[in-house]
C-alpha cells in the first residue's frame, strides 16, 4: 500500500551515507546495502534496515531484522512495537501479544509504552471481531489491476478515477517503484471499459512527482488531489492538497489549497455528498496520533476555511486516513489505531444519541493487510483497496456488495428559514444568514448560509438535542432549540429501503437598533425587595446568553416601577433592582465594561393612570437597550473578492452548495 509513499519528505542530494539515505527517505538504498542476512549486521544496522522496510510499507520484511536486534538487547524500545505490528500482519497474533507482554514490564519510554499498551488491547479484541456477522461479498476488479499498485477508487459521472504506479515513470527512491499518477476509465458501476483507460493530463501528472488520492466534486468539474514533494528546491514539503477545474475539455493548472500546513502531510481528500465540506487526513500539529482526520467548510467566498479535527472518538494514536461520507451520512475511513485485523482496516462511524459509534466492517472487507479507500457508487455497492494476499500485485482495487437483508436507510433532515420583521411589523425573509448546528457541549456539527429564500438544510441524527445559532451583521445572534429525541423511526417497521424524515423550523432575527428598549419578560421581585429570585435568575440567564452570543454589544439594563409609591421611593427601588440584576450578570462572566444599571422609577410609565393589576404589572418591567455596537463581519456576507485564486471560487463558479 502506497500511503507511506506520500508521508515522506523527499530531498534528493545524491550519493550519501546510510544515515543520510534514511534521513532523505532513500529507503531502497539502505535495503540494498543491509537487506541480506540479519546475522551479518550490527543491532544498529538491523534497526536501520527494519525501519527502511517499515517506512516503505514492507512491514513483513522487517520482522527478521527487528527480531535480530531485540535478541541482542537493542535499546530501541520502538522495535518491540514494530515487531508486534509486523507479526500482526502475518496473523501471528499470539506471538505479537507475547512480544508486547515481554516488553511492557521493562518499558521506559512513555510514548512507546502507551502505543504498545494500545496495540496489545487491540490484539486482544481480534477474536471478538472475528465473530461479527458480515453480509459483504468482495471481488478483485481484475480487469483494472496490474502487478503494480492501483488504489483510492473514486466514481463520478460514469468515470472511475484511481491512482497507480503502473506507467513508465522515474523511480521513487523511497520504495524503488515508479512514481504514481492519476488515471480514469469509463465505468458502469463495476463494469469498466479498458479501451477508455487513460492517465490524466501532464498538467496533473508529473513524471518525477507522486500524485496521490483524488476527490471529485459532485458535478464532476472540480478535483482536489494530493501531490507529493518533487525534491526540487522550490518544491513543497511532504504532501499537499491541490485544486484544479475541468474547463473546455482540459484541466486547469493545479494550485495548492490554503488549508495546507507547512511540513505536514495533507492528503486523502473527500467531498461531502453536497460538496460543501472537504474531509482529509493530515499530520499537522495538534492531532491525536500520526495522521488525523479533519474537515473544512466552504464559505461564501468559496474558500475552504474552519479546519477542524474530527475528535478523539474517531482519531487515534495511529493513522486515521481515507475518509468517505456516504449519502446516509455515515463516515467511512481507514485506521490502524482502532481494533483491527492487521494494518489499516476500514471502519464506519455513525452518530446517535450524542455519541459517535465506530464499527469495524469485518471480514471479508478487512484483512490482516492494508484495507482502505472505501467508496460507494450506491448504498449497497462500491469499491475499496487492499494489498491482501491473493491479489494481482501490490495494492488492488476491489468491488463489494452488501447483502444485509435488514439493511434500511433512514435519513433525518432539518430544513429551516431565517426571517425578520419589516417596519410595518410584517414577517419577511432574511437571506445570507449564517446558521450553525451545535450540540449541547458546543460542538459545531454543521454550518450553512441561508439562500435567497432564507432556507438552510442540515442532516441531523437520532436521539439528539441541538442548538441552532443564527448570526448576521446588524442583527442579534439568536439560539433556538431543536431535538430529535423521541422522534426516531423504528427501522423494523419500514418497508422501503430508504426513508427520509424531514423536520422544519423558523428562526426569527431581530435587528440591533441603538437605544431601542427590549423588555425582559417575567422578571419579578418580592415586595420592596431587590434580591434576584430563582425565577428571575432564569430570565437573566437568557440575557447572559445574549451577551455571550453578541460580544460586540454594550447595553444598559433598566428597571421600572409602577406609580403606587412616592417618586423617590420608586426611583431608589428601581436603582437597587437594576444594580442587583447587573451584579448577577457580571457574576456570570459578562464584563462589567459592557453593561450599566439604571433605575427609572415611575418616570417612563407605559400605562399612565393604571387602574388594574395587569396595567400596573406592565409598568413594572425590566428591559435592556443597546448603547453601543461595534459590528464585526459576523457571517462573511461581503461580495466575492475578485483577487482570489481560481480554486477559491469553486462554489461561485460551479453552482454548488449554499450561496
Amino acid at each position: 500500500m502506497r500511503i507511506l509513499q506520500y508521508l515522506i519528505i523527499v530531498v534528493f542530494i545524491g550519493s550519501c551515507s546510510l544515515e543520510k539515505s534514511m534521513n532523505n527517505a532513500e529507503f531502497d538504498a539502505v535495503i540494498s546495502k543491509l537487506g541480506g542476512s540479519p546475522e551479518k549486521n550490527t543491532p544498529e544496522e538491523n534497526i536501520m534496515v527494519a525501519d527502511a522496510f517499515r517506512k516503505s510499507n514492507r512491514l513483513i520484511e522487517s520482522i527478521p531484522y527487528y527480531e535480530a536486534a531485540i535478541k541482542v538487547g537493542t535499546t530501541e524500545e520502538a522495535a518491540n512495537l514494530h515487531l508486534a505490528q509486523g507479526l500482526k500482519v502475518e496473523q501471528r497474533y499470539d506471538e505479537a501479544e507475547k512480544v508486547l507482554d515481554n516488553y511492557l514490564p521493562r518499558a521506559r519510554d512513555e510514548k512507546t509504552k502507551k502505543l504498545a499498551e494500545k496495540e496489545l488491547q487491540n490484539l486482544r479484541k481480534i477474536d471478538e471481531l472475528k465473530e461479527n456477522e458480515s453480509y459483504y461479498r468482495v471481488k478483485n476488479l481484475e480487469e483494472i489491476n496490474t502487478e503494480r499498485a492501483e488504489y483510492s477508487p473514486v466514481f463520478n459521472n460514469n468515470y472511475l478515477y484511481f491512482t497507480s504506479n503502473r506507467g513508465v515513470s522515474k523511480i521513487y527512491r523511497a520504495t524503488g517503484t515508479p512514481f504514481t499518477d492519476i488515471y480514469r476509465v469509463i465505468s458502469r458501476g463495476a463494469n469498466v471499459n479498458l479501451n477508455s483507460l487513460t492517465a490524466l493530463d501532464p498538467i496533473i501528472n508529473h513524471v518525477d512527482t507522486n500524485e496521490g488520492s483524488v476527490a471529485i466534486s459532485p458535478d464532476g468539474t472540480s478535483m482536489i488531489f494530493a501531490k507529493g514533494n518533487d525534491g526540487k528546491a522550490k518544491g513543497y514539503s511532504e504532501v499537499n492538497l491541490f485544486f484544479t477545474r475541468y474547463r473546455n475539455g482540459k484541466w486547469s493548472e493545479p494550485v495548492p489549497l490554503s488549508i495546507n500546513v507547512a511540513d505536514a502531510w495533507d492528503s486523502t481528500p473527500a467531498f461531502s455528498p453536497d460538496g460543501t465540506t472537504l474531509y482529509f487526513s493530515s499530520t499537522r500539529p495538534g492531532g491525536y496520533g500520526g495522521a488525523d482526520l479533519y474537515q473544512a467548510k466552504v464559505n461564501r467566498r468559496g474558500r475552504w476555511v474552519d479546519v477542524r479535527n474530527l475528535g478523539p472518538e474517531i482519531n487515534t494514536t495511529g493513522d486515521d486516513v481515507f475518509p468517505y461520507v456516504s449519502e446516509d451520512g455515515s463516515l467511512y475511513f481507514a485506521s490502524d489505531g482502532h481494533p483491527g485485523f492487521g494494518k489499516l482496516d476500514m471502519f464506519r462511524a455513525v452518530r446517535e444519541g450524542g455519541h459517535v459509534q465506530i464499527e469495524n466492517l469485518g471480514k471479508p472487507m478487512n484483512s490482516s493487510a492494508d484495507d482502505f479507500g472505501f467508496y460507494q457508487f450506491d448504498l449497497q455497492k462500491g469499491f475499496f483497496t487492499s494489498n491482501r494476499r491473493g491479489g494481482k500485485g501490490d495494492d488492488d482495487i476491489y468491488t463489494y456488495v452488501n447483502d444485509d437483508p435488514d439493511l434500511k436507510i433512514v435519513n433525518y433532515f432539518l430544513t429551516g428559514t431565517t426571517v425578520t420583521k419589516d417596519d410595518a411589523g410584517q414577517e419577511i425573509i432574511l437571506p445570507n444568514t449564517k446558521v450553525s448546528l451545535t450540540t449541547d457541549n458546543g460542538e459545531v456539527l454543521d454550518e450553512a448560509f441561508t439562500t435567497a429564500d432564507g432556507k438552510f438544510n442540515f442532516r441531523v441524527y437520532p436521539e439528539e438535542h441541538y442548538d441552532l445559532i443564527s448570526e448576521k451583521t446588524d442583527y442579534f445572534t439568536v439560539r433556538k432549540d431543536f431535538t430529535t429525541i423521541g422522534k426516531t423511526i423504528d427501522k423494523t417497521t419500514l418497508t422501503e429501503f430508504i426513508t427520509n424524515v424531514n423536520f422544519e423550523t423558523k428562526i426569527m432575527m431581530d435587528p440591533i437598533v441603538l437605544e431601542r428598549a427590549i423588555v425582559l419578560e417575567n422578571i419579578y421581585y418580592d415586595l420592596d425587595k431587590a434580591d434576584i429570585r430563582p425565577d428571575a435568575a432564569l430570565v437573566l440567564d437568557s440575557l447572559v446568553q445574549i451577551m455571550n452570543d453578541n460580544p460586540d454589544i454594550y447595553i444598559e439594563l433598566g428597571s421600572h416601577t409602577d406609580a403606587r409609591q412616592t417618586d423617590d421611593y420608586n426611583l431608589n427601588l428601581s436603582r437597587r433592582r437594576a444594580q442587583s440584576a447587573v451584579r448577577y450578570i457580571i457574576n456570570e462572566g459578562v464584563s462589567a465594561e459592557r453593561i450599566v444599571a439604571k433605575g427609572y422609577g415611575e418616570s417612563q410609565l407605559i400605562v399612565k393612570n393604571a387602574q388594574t393589576e395587569e396595567e400596573h404589572q406592565r409598568n413594572r418591567r425590566t428591559e435592556f437597550k443597546v448603547l453601543r455596537y461595534n459590528p464585526r463581519d459576523r457571517n462573511d456576507d461581503l461580495p466575492p473578492d475578485e483577487s482570489v485564486d481560481e480554486y477559491d471560487r469553486f462554489f461561485q463558479d460551479s453552482g454548488n452548495g449554499n450561496r
